[in-house]
């Protein structure tokens, strides 16, 4: 009996451990549980976007870090007889477009400055996204950013600040929109790196 107890103490610890290492373990956990928004309700807000005067009223987040950061090319490039090295970066794959990147990974500090910076512009709606995003999914950088944020607006009301931000999670993240819409509405689309993921799906599909 006190071996299976011990062994359940020392599996605990583990798990304890094993959760200091992850980088959101600094942070309370969220309270907020933020609903989706489809691809297809953000398509169609691109599309009012294009038709109407007014300024966009919606802002996207793109919460990545490693899988958003650049990369660099580069190239042997000659001109004018002189030979220089140009430097191409880019996003990993691409960004859905208009999109601002604040990683995930310091996010938390940014909640205030967000909110302002939304305020001030009269945005009405700011939707988070990471790689793979779901509601449900209180792990994920999408989803845990955008309960953060609903969290911090909660927060302030009770101290007689209002906000009418709404906050969203697009549902699926960056790889559902690749699935759904390809390159469309895309900044840096980069078709070969989205392949290795269509590939992976084949075979798990088998």
């Amino acid at each position: 009996m006190t071996d299976a107890k011990s062994e359940k103490n020392v599996e605990e610890q583990m798990k304890d451990e094993g959760k200091k290492d992850q980088w959101w373990a600094a942070f309370p956990e969220p309270k907020a549980s933020v609903p989706e928004i489809t691809g297809d309700d953000l398509y169609e807000m691109f599309d009012e976007m294009d038709i109407k005067p007014e300024p966009r009223s919606f802002l996207l987040v793109d919460v990545r870090r490693t899988d958003w950061e650049f990369d660099e090319e580069r190239k042997d490039v000659a001109h004018g007889g002189v030979r220089y090295q140009s430097l191409t970066r880019g996003t990993q794959g691409g960004t859905i477009r208009t999109s601002i990147n604040l990683p995930a990974q310091s996010f938390y500090q940014s909640r205030k400055t967000l909110v302002d910076l939304c305020d001030r512009a009269e945005i009405k709606t700011v939707i988070f996204y990471c790689a793979t995003c779901h509601a449900g999914a209180s792990s994920g950088r999408g989803p845990r950013c955008a309960n953060w944020m609903q969290d911090y607006i909660n927060d302030v009301s009770k101290f007689g600040r209002r906000s009418a931000l709404k906050v969203k999670i697009l549902k699926g993240g960056i790889k559902g929109w690749v699935k759904e819409y390809e390159g469309s509405m895309m900044d840096g689309f980069q078709e070969d790196y989205w392949k290795q993921f269509k590939d992976q799906a084949k075979v798990e599909s088998k």
